[in-house]
């Protein structure tokens, strides 16, 4: 059935926010924009007839919501239209077709793009692993985002609403939402320089992640906010008096500090509320860049600028294209205020950011600033194709975007913008894929660096490549920590899935050879491996361990478990085979009704976890701890004396024997310590053998996790001098 036979357009119902939608667009509206916004909300009305939200209110109230975001960051009709049908599609039987026949494909491109996909595949893509269907959706709507700009602003409107009417859900899906607006959803509308937007889901999501401390900082907010409000009128009176005198005219006001940054501040600063909103701020807006300087100026003539509280961003804009002129001053009673001075233009930027850009765009002429938006946006979703598994890429999309962020100049002073503790493989890849490949060795302000070197903003790099070559499969290596970013980490793979097939096998076979080698289980069975990692046969854990799609410690996890695993869980048999537990901690064994007093074990008896167990008080040695049959429990006739224990949760560690061959020299064994004691592990025997130039060392370390072998074995292997680290074979 069409649109027409549904006689939509001659029905359209009377609802009072349709007045104040159109009350938030431009004045000027051309007649046929309107009546097509109208039509729009007529469809999604009929469309969404009898679906209620959480809150009992018709659905059709979360659309007209959401055109009135939309409608606040000055969007263009098209815009307005979408973010009135955006669920239509997904939540009612009203088609795409339908849609693009009504309004034109505009409108049903930004419909479709910013569409949920709501019949996901239940599992993920090798066919094994149960796949996350919120993490996977939320991965194909970024990808849709990236085709068109605009759905990325209708997707933050509509979570904008959701997280203001997140109260109607139950609490285990509010505190799931409000961690994903937190860690993905504000820091796009940040990176898009939406600080409005921001700010409110910043504070939204932190209400119910942390609903005591929010209602806290509100109580304490609300108790000084009188004063505060007097205190801040009388500080704009004496700016706009200045300013006057100097014949500056502009707008000056408080700037609100929101409730999340607030609590972020207390926490960076190891600070009280007191300290932080007692920083007064206030916003000077003038006409023209010459001029914020100049108000710069009055403004540290007025009082002392505080030293190292000065930013500069309308020189160097921020890598969203935020701009204004930062700066921090002593008030008269001794306090800090802090000063923002921009422009009418650099303010709007700021508050609506690349929405604020848009209108340019539509009008035809070219706006540099909005073309930066985009070149960001496209480079987001470089590697999307790369990364199949939903939660790989939500994963990749919060350390390599969300990230802070390094800037670091090339030789030639272009600036490379890298996510924080990028090093200079992940710098090389940013230059050109091929300078990437070809990364022999790096310069830092002139020094020569490692490859693990962490660059600092403001660092000048120099890459030193070699004439031919590809990378190294240790770049892969999480261990190891020389990538970091996502973008690079993906073109490393690429380039060893171009590889041909058979060489990459016989890689991985090597690598997988070389990795039980090193952890002593050389026999261990590679079809057994392969089952235990979800592959149908070796050949496929050759191919993965190749490109770079598995890692060693993987491997180290699954061989590890098994030979640890089947070991008994108490120690009943000699220390070299069985979990050893740490004796004298009073929480190894609780003592019911003495909670805190201090407990030893019996050496007449050795009680051992799974005893029977009675504690006896004994005078100036708090309870000691005998089994239940112990002869010097049971003759004794102090019977009062006798109290109720039993064994807590035990710590256990697992003492396992590491090899390490080297070329002496002075310090490795120190070398080797530190970095043991660094990873927080016991070393509890240690020694070693040198002949000639050659040594061997025999550790045993006592590890709590398995897991940190691989990591501790590698980083063994980095130190200067070692040849080799691995486990022995028993025997």
């Amino acid at each position: 059935m069409t649109l027409e036979k549904r006689q939509f357009a001659d029905e359209t119902p009377t609802h009072p926010a349709l007045a104040l939608l159109f009350e938030k667009l431009p004045a000027d509206l051309l007649r046929r924009d309107r009546q097509l916004i109208e039509r729009a909300f007529s469809i999604a009305d009929r469309a969404h007839s009898g679906q209620r939200r959480a809150s009992g209110e018709p659905y059709v109230t979360h659309c007209l919501q959401v055109a009135m975001i939309l409608a606040d960051l000055r969007m263009p009709p098209p815009v307005i239209m979408a973010g009135l049908l955006h669920d239509t599609v997904e939540d009612t039987d009203l088609t795409l077709d339908e849609i693009r026949r009504e309004f034109g494909d505009e409108v049903g491109l930004l419909v479709d793009g910013v569409t949920k996909l709501a019949q996901l595949p239940r599992v993920s893509k090798d066919g094994n692993q149960p796949i996350d269907r919120h993490v996977e959706s939320l991965r194909k709507t970024f990808m849709a985002m990236s085709e068109d700009v605009r759905v990325v602003l209708i997707k933050l409107a509509d979570r904008l609403h959701n997280m203001r009417t997140l109260g109607y859900k139950q609490p285990e899906k509010q505190k799931r939402i409000a961690r994903e607006t937190l860690e993905i959803f504000a820091p796009l509308a940040n990176r898009l320089g939406i600080w409005r937007i921001k700010s409110e889901l910043e504070d939204l999501s932190f209400q119910y992640l942390e609903p005591e401390r929010w209602r806290e900082l509100s109580a304490q907010i609300a108790e000084v906010q009188d004063e505060r409000e007097q205190t801040m009128n009388r500080i704009i009176d004496e700016v706009k008096a200045a300013l006057a005198a100097e014949g500056i005219e502009g707008e000056v006001s408080g700037r609100p500090k929101h409730i999340y940054s607030i609590y972020r501040k207390m926490q960076r600063k190891g600070v009280g509320f007191n300290e932080v909103y007692d920083v007064r701020a206030v916003r000077i807006l003038v006409k023209d860049k010459q001029t914020c300087y100049y108000s710069l100026g009055i403004i540290h003539n007025m009082w002392k600028p505080v030293p190292q509280q000065f930013d500069d961003y309308i020189a160097t804009p921020k890598d969203n294209l935020y701009q204004s002129l930062h700066t921090a001053v002593l008030y008269v009673d001794g306090r800090p205020l802090e000063v923002q001075i921009r422009t009418p233009e650099m303010h709007e930027a700021a508050e609506y950011g690349i929405a604020a850009h848009w209108r340019y765009k539509e009008g035809g002429r070219r706006d540099e600033a909005y073309e930066k938006h985009i070149q960001w946006l496209r480079r987001l979703m470089d590697w999307r194709s790369e990364v199949s598994d939903g939660s790989e890429f939500v994963d990749a999309l919060k350390r390599d975007v969300f990230s802070d962020r390094v800037y670091a100049f090339t030789p030639r002073g272009d600036i490379i913008d890298m996510p924080a503790g990028s090093t200079p493989i992940d710098f090389a890849y940013h230059v050109h894929t091929v300078v990437g490949h070809r990364c022999r060795g790096a310069k830092v302000n002139g020094k020569l660096v490692s490859l693990e070197h962490r660059l600092a903003t403001g660092d000048q790099v120099e890459i030193l490549t070699a004439k031919q070559g590809g990378p190294s499969r240790d770049w892969l290596n999480p261990d190891l920590q020389l990538v970091k970013s996502q973008t690079a980490l993906a073109k490393i793979k690429l380039y060893f899935r171009k590889q041909e097939r058979e060489t990459v096998v016989q890689q991985g076979r090597a690598i997988l050879e070389r990795e039980l080698k090193r952890l002593g289980a050389s026999e261990f069975s590679q079809e057994a491996l392969a089952r235990a990692l979800g592959f149908k046969k070796p050949e496929d854990l050759f191919y993965a361990l190749g490109t770079g799609d598995t890692y060693p410690k993987h491997v180290a996890a699954v061989v590890l478990e098994q030979e640890l695993g089947e070991q008994p869980q108490f120690p009943t048999t000699t220390a070299a085979t069985a979990p050893t537990t740490r004796e004298g901690k009073s929480e190894e064994i609780a003592v019911l009704g003495a909670r805190g007093m201090l407990t030893r074990l019996a050496p007449c008896c050795r009680p051992v976890p799974g005893d029977q167990i009675v504690g006896y008080v004994t005078r100036g040695r708090g309870v000691t701890v005998h089994r239940e049959d112990c002869p010097n429990v049971r003759h004794r006739n102090e019977p009062q004396r006798l109290i109720k224990v039993n064994w807590g949760q035990l710590e256990r560690t697992y003492p396992v024997p590491i090899r390490i061959n080297a070329y002496d020299r002075p310090g490795l064994m120190q070398d080797i310590s530190t970095l043991i004691s660094n990873e927080r592990i016991n070393m509890s025997a240690v020694s070693s053998v040198t002949k000639g130039s050659l040594t061997t060392m025999d550790l045993v370390l006592d590890l709590s996790d398995i897991s940190v072998l691989p990591r501790v074995l590698a980083r063994i292997e980095q130190l200067p001098n070692v040849i080799e680290a691995f486990r022995p074979k028993a025997g």
